[in-house]
């Protein structure tokens, strides 16, 4: 069997806060190959960026604290790395993307300076005119008009688009193996989004990278991924190929996800499903599942035991009793959203979109 390129294992991480331990991520298991895309999905607060900032390390140590589990890149376990030789892999082997640009640009400096200084970091024997024509070349490759003025603009002088595609190309300059984006949409109007993620995919076409998306819209995983992870109170409830969570859900949390999402084909009146409650306090994580208190379909068994990950198919897996042979035939979608009506749905919607025949995401 292949070695995969990122291979995260029992990954247990938490925050020593004043009023206690915040356990964030709670055992994720989940794996990355070169030149493909996974999502990871779910509501805000799961574990998502906390757990990829991990993978990079980026989590200040402390408050941040690994309690258990591997992070494997190439063979190597990075949870065993030091901060002085993260910083070979940071930019180098891994580059991430950031939720808001504006924030994650150095205000007071020039695009052409930070990029220069990034790519004169990781590779010692570049001069400063080598830096600047790949950091130009690279701007040009990321779609932007006139490279060179943009080079030596500052960050706020940019609209939004423009700043994310600044993001980029300073993720790429070193050619990572693993591209990391947290949310790299967000705030973007529909016409940008679409061109910023028509433009990752270009460029994993170009470099083979493989890409860990960060992300809460099912449009942009329709999208963007091969394979997708759903994430809930710091756990990967469920994972699989895109075609298994979006046709085949398993997973309570995966319905409501999907029976959540609008349809422009319903009337106007119709509501949408909402998932009730509130998702659990991770300074004190629940003892059983923790998606149990919002279930509609919650048994004795998920307050008081966490369920083990069970295989549906192959690369399926899902954490929920109903899926264990003594909970009985009854299990089915929420009521008010069919869910062979909610993947029929987008099914067409990946279809109308994947020819390019429909940019908006």
């Amino acid at each position: 069997m292949n070695e995969h390129l990122l291979e995260v294992n029992g990954l247990h991480v938490s925050f020593d806060t004043y009023a206690g331990e915040v356990k964030a991520v709670r055992g994720v298991d989940f794996y990355l190959d070169g030149g493909e895309t996974l999502a990871i999905v779910g509501e805000s607060g799961c574990g998502k960026s906390v757990t990829v900032q991990t993978i990079m390390r980026l989590n200040p140590e402390p408050p941040a604290a690994i309690r258990g589990g591997s992070i494997l890149y190439k063979g190597e376990d990075l949870t065993k790395k030091t901060d002085k030789e993260m910083r070979a892999y940071r930019g180098k082997e891994f580059s991430m993307i950031f939720q808001d640009a504006m924030t994650s640009l150095n205000p007071v400096s020039r695009i052409g300076r930070q990029m220069s200084e990034a790519i004169r970091i990781h590779e010692k024997d570049v001069t400063r005119e080598e830096a600047k024509a790949r950091a130009i070349e690279m701007l040009g490759k990321v779609g932007l008009s006139n490279p060179e003025t943009v080079y030596r603009r500052y960050p706020h002088t940019l609209s939004g688009g423009q700043r994310q595609r600044v993001m980029i190309a300073m993720a790429l300059c070193c050619h990572p193996s693993i591209l990391l984006a947290d949310e790299p949409t967000t705030a973007l109007d529909v016409t940008t989004q679409a061109q910023i993620l028509k433009l990752m995919k270009d460029i994993q076409k170009d470099t083979g990278c493989g890409i860990i998306l960060i992300t809460h819209n099912l449009g942009v995983v329709a999208r963007m991924a091969e394979r997708v992870a759903v994430m809930y109170a710091g756990q990967i409830v469920e994972k699989g190929a895109l075609s298994d969570i979006f046709y085949h859900p398993k997973h309570p949390y995966t319905w409501g996800l999907l029976g959540s999402m609008p349809d422009m084909q319903e009337s106007r009146s119709t509501r949408l499903t909402a998932i009730p409650g509130s998702p659990p306090d991770l300074f004190a994580p629940p003892k059983g599942c923790g998606f149990a208190p919002r279930c509609p379909y919650c048994m004795e068994v998920c307050l008081s035991h966490a369920p083990g990950e069970t295989p549906v198919a192959p690369g399926h897996t899902s954490r929920c009793w109903l899926l264990d042979e003594r909970a009985g035939n009854h299990v089915k979608p929420p009521v008010g959203r069919d869910a062979e009506l909610v993947t029929e749905e987008m099914k067409a919607y990946r279809e109308s979109i994947a020819e390019g025949g429909k940019e908006n995401v």
